[in-house]
């Protein structure tokens, strides 16, 4: 069977969608609107409310949760802040929606046209699984921050986060294999090398979600060493009973993993660099692993900046983007080190 344009075109517009959908995310997260949907529905929520009535009624129903009782309550919270938060989660949402149209109706044109062989087909079913499985993580998260506190488990945010890229690099690995059809001579080292590089890179992501679940980033604002002269502040081991729960829910103990990796990551990542010039390598593994150099020194710099600004909200979603942009470089080195 021959690749077909318009199948690539459909996997890459859905890593384009899955981006935008993040970089939203993202938005909804920084400015505290992930809780103002209390209640949604398929159909009724498909566009936000669409009078002033049912904004009032809206607004009244999300009074009666933590966020709202325990913070906003306080902060002149009125009408028209709720709508500017509620767009952002409706906006997210509605866009998830737009995912699974754009996916689901190709994937039944494409098959009953026969465009698709087996083994794609099998990578689509994934996809739709993991796109399904993507929408209840959300409201997995979400359900935890309308019972007793008015913020999200940042274990369920960081699980929605990170499967939300791994979702997006595994469909820009199912469109690399119709792009690049034909296989390359496997250098095993660099491949070894790239698989550990993308190991480390998604726990990363995993700790930058909690870090953001737990807003670990409005402390210890210094750089190189965490606050006081010390590359270890003493709270790392102090906030939580054992070591497990300091380095898995305490803000010293998540922002210190999620520092001291970064240092991981680049090393890796330039080594795979170093190690690349041992070899005959084809452009295209040319071109990825000089552009996953370029994009993780950047990405470095952005993190250094976000923290000693005490976490705007324009350099925090920067520095979620940039993490997308590694993570889709990444994903095409190993993918040409690996085919």
């Amino acid at each position: 069977m021959k690749t077909n344009k318009s199948v690539i075109i459909w996997l890459l517009s859905g890593c384009v969608l899955l981006f935008i959908m993040v970089v939203v995310g993202g938005i909804t997260r920084l400015t505290n609107s992930g809780l103002s949907m209390t209640d949604w529905h398929l159909v009724t929520d498909t566009f936000p409310p669409l009078s002033e009535e049912k904004w009032i009624a809206a607004f009244e129903e999300y009074k009666k949760f933590p966020e709202y009782q325990k913070i906003n309550i306080h902060n002149d919270f009125t009408l028209s802040d709720y709508q500017f938060i509620y767009f952002w989660e409706w906006f997210h949402r509605f866009i998830g929606r737009i995912i699974g149209i754009v996916f689901i109706i190709p994937f039944a044109y494409f098959l009953i046209k026969n465009k698709l062989d087996n083994s794609t087909i099998k990578k689509c079913i994934i996809l739709l699984f993991m796109g399904g499985f993507q929408g209840f993580l959300g409201w997995f998260m979400v359900k935890s921050g309308l019972i007793d506190q008015p913020d999200v488990s940042h274990f369920r945010l960081s699980l929605h986060l990170t499967f939300a890229f791994i979702t997006f690099a595994y469909t820009l690995w199912v469109a690399l294999d119709l792009i690049y059809p034909n296989k390359t001579v496997v250098i095993l080292p660099l491949r070894k090398l790239a698989r550990i590089a993308m190991l480390i890179l998604i726990v990363q992501i995993i700790y930058g979600g909690f870090v953001a679940g737990l807003n670990a980033g409005l402390i210890h604002n210094h750089w190189p060493m965490m606050s006081e002269g010390k590359f270890i502040h003493e709270t790392v081991w102090l906030e939580q009973s054992s070591l497990l729960l300091n380095l898995t829910e305490g803000k010293s103990g998540v922002q210190f993993v999620h520092r001291t990796l970064a240092y991981l990551v680049v090393g890796l990542m330039v080594w795979l660099f170093i190690r690349s010039k041992k070899y005959t390598l084809t452009s295209s593994q040319t071109k990825g692993v000089t552009t996953l150099v370029i994009f993780v020194f950047i990405q470095f710099i952005l993190g250094v900046f976000t923290l000693l600004l005490h976490v705007p909200l324009w350099l925090g979603l920067v520095h979620q983007i940039m993490a997308f942009f590694l993570l889709s470089a990444m994903t095409f080195s190993l993918h040409r080190f690996s085919k």
